[in-house]
Formats: C-alpha cells, structure tokens, sequence
C-alpha cells in the first residue's frame, strides 16, 4: 500500500529492501510528496523506504490528521491475453474506504479505464510496469510458470 499523496516518478532499485517484488508497487520508486501545502517535494530516501513506498506512514510529518485514505493498494485482477484489470482499493485505518478498477490494453498498449486522480493513475502505471516486467520473465529452470493474480 502506498501513500496516497506519494507520485512515483523513477525505479527505486538500490533501496536494499529484501523483497521488492512484494512492495505495495511492485517495486521501489523514488518520486514527490503532494500532500496539501508540499507542492512536490522530494522525500529524502528514508522517508521513501519507510512511508511512501509503503503507505500508513503515522511518523511522517507532512501527511494532513484528516485525509481521505492511508495507503492504497494494487491488484491484478484479470490477466487475459489482451487486457488486465486492476483492482485498487483505498484504507482508512487498515479497513476499506473505496476501490474501482482500471483496464489496461495490452495490445495497444493504452488505459481503457482511468482513474481521474494523477497520483493514483501513476501509482497504477508504476504497478503495472513492475507486474509486466514480472510477468514477462522466464520462468527458473525446473519450474513451470503459473499465472498468478497478485
């Protein structure tokens, strides 16, 4: 779940987190706070690695006590040949507080759907670039590649 004012703008790969096809973007990303009264500031790289790559960030001083969501979190719902769908859902207080999908054209390469939210649109553009780099690696030698809804 990321941060619902963090717009990701570059790969973020020299981070050190463990995992990071498990981040809530499928990736680290460096990018700009937009919170109300930021006007894009750049986070310093331990405030990316500890809130807005991961949403809930209650140490961090710039987001606003009322906001409408803490993170918001990215799901491949449907992976057909041609087209995905992409879940999001808000939360407020580790419980839902909206969620929509968005649709993707994998053969012209373009959105069918959008959010109308520019942060939320890129987040979902960023998640996408993370699953289709994903998606698009060859499976270890031994295993089979199974199709994964993530």
């Amino acid at each position: 779940m990321a941060c619902p004012f963090f717009m990701p703008t570059i790969r973020f790969d020299d981070a050190g987190w463990l995992h990071p096809s498990r981040l809530p973007l499928g990736a680290g990303w460096r990018g700009e706070c937009w919170a109300p009264g930021q006007g894009g500031r750049i986070p310093s790289d331990q405030e990316l690695r500890e809130g807005c790559n991961l949403g809930y960030a209650a140490s961090c001083s710039r987001i606003p006590q009322e906001r409408p969501c803490d993170a918001v979190r990215f799901s491949v719902t449907r992976d057909f040949c041609d087209q995905l769908e992409i879940c999001f859902v808000f939360e407020a207080g580790h419980r839902p507080a909206g969620h929509g999908r968005l649709e993707y054209d994998l053969v012209h390469e373009r959105w069918v759907t959008t959010h109308p939210e520019p942060r939320i649109q890129k987040m979902a553009e960023c998640y996408l670039q993370s699953y289709l780099l994903r998606r698009s690696r060859p499976a270890s030698p031994g295993h089979t590649r199974a199709q994964t809804h993530e």
